[in-house]
């Protein structure tokens, strides 16, 4: 059964821990983009650079046997659920030895190991499928909660509000976190969306919704501690607007022309959640700068690791084009 409650973080390993945390997505997915880059990644592939805050936070809040899900931009949140780097690189360059064997690719792994039940491809699709999976744990008991993870984008999407009526009508314990980045593709939220905020999607559902600082772990952490405590006392589905910011384009081959240079160097040099938590940590004096070589080194090492792993594992055999389609009783 998931715990049932998690305490704010107040000492030095649990800060620097989220440091950890949000400095290996950010390195790892540096290092996916110098790979594609070189030919090595084909097809999709959508960088989390910026937006790492927000699962690292969401992570830190939920137990043992609660479950995530979101969409093709998915690798930050499939280290924070604890999967390896090295077989989530290993997929990303179609290799055997990734989780779904190298045919999923960036958008398409899964680890029920870890509860994480995937990026998928299609817009808003995720959004039904975390629904259905909180209906499973309310049917079963359980007191598990499913955080399901979608973007501005989706959040204008059909399934969308009809996942929101059936979890409010039957009071399911799903978290649905929109991760806000300002830009769907493309094109910005102020051109897309009639109510620019998005917390407010789920009120016409009786949806208890919040306004996220999602450049922030601290405040990522403590919004989702209330909606985890909302869900497991029986209160049904939350919403958390997460106001975040991706670096990169929408992918790879998005060169982002629809926004300025300055208004991204802006969140870099003002709102980076990585050097936020570094400054803040400093400040308190709860770590001195000596403190973070040790961990940058790690990372360093597991990101380098992940590659030359990667690199070297073998390409799937033709017959795998067959497995894993239809599941045999």
């Amino acid at each position: 059964m998931a715990k049932a409650s998690v305490k704010q973080p107040d000492n030095k390993a649990q800060l620097l821990n989220f440091y950890r945390e949000m400095l290996l997505i950010r390195r790892f997915e540096e290092k996916a983009g110098q790979l594609y880059g070189m030919g090595l990644i084909g097809g999709f592939c959508h960088l989390y650079i910026g937006q790492e805050a927000v699962v690292t936070g969401m992570q830190s809040a939920i137990g043992q046997g609660d479950s995530v899900i979101t969409s093709y931009r998915d690798h930050g949140h499939m280290l924070a659920c604890g999967m390896e780097a090295r077989g989530i690189m290993a997929e990303l360059t179609g290799r055997i030895d990734g989780f779904s064997k190298g045919k999923g690719g960036s958008m398409h792994m899964f680890s029920v190991a870890k509860n994480f039940y995937g990026g998928h491809g299609i817009v808003g699709a995720q959004v039904s499928l975390g629904t259905g999976i909180a209906f499973a744990n309310k049917y079963r008991g359980n007191d598990r909660v499913s955080l399901t993870y979608f973007g501005d984008g989706s959040a204008n999407q059909g399934q969308v509000y009809e996942s929101f009526n059936m979890a409010s009508l039957w009071q399911l314990p799903v978290i649905y976190i929109i991760e806000n980045n300002e830009y769907a593709m493309g094109t910005s939220v102020k051109r897309s969306s009639a109510v620019t905020e998005l917390s407010r999607r789920g009120e016409a559902f009786g949806i208890t919704g919040k306004q996220v600082d999602g450049m922030d772990v601290l405040a990522v952490r403590e919004a989702a501690l209330e909606a985890v405590a909302h869900c497991r006392a029986g209160k049904g589905p939350f919403l958390l607007e997460m106001k975040t910011y991706r670096y990169r384009g929408h992918s790879m081959s998005d060169p982002a022309k629809y926004r300025s240079k300055e208004e991204v160097e802006l969140y870099k040099e003002q709102r980076d959640p990585i050097e936020r938590l570094k400054a803040k940590i400093l400040k308190d004096k709860i770590a001195d700068e000596k403190d973070f070589k040790p961990i940058e080194d790690e990372i360093k090492l597991i990101v380098n690791d992940a590659a030359e792993f990667a690199k070297n594992s073998p390409e799937p055999d033709e017959a795998e084009l067959w497995t894993d389609i239809v599941l045999e009783h």
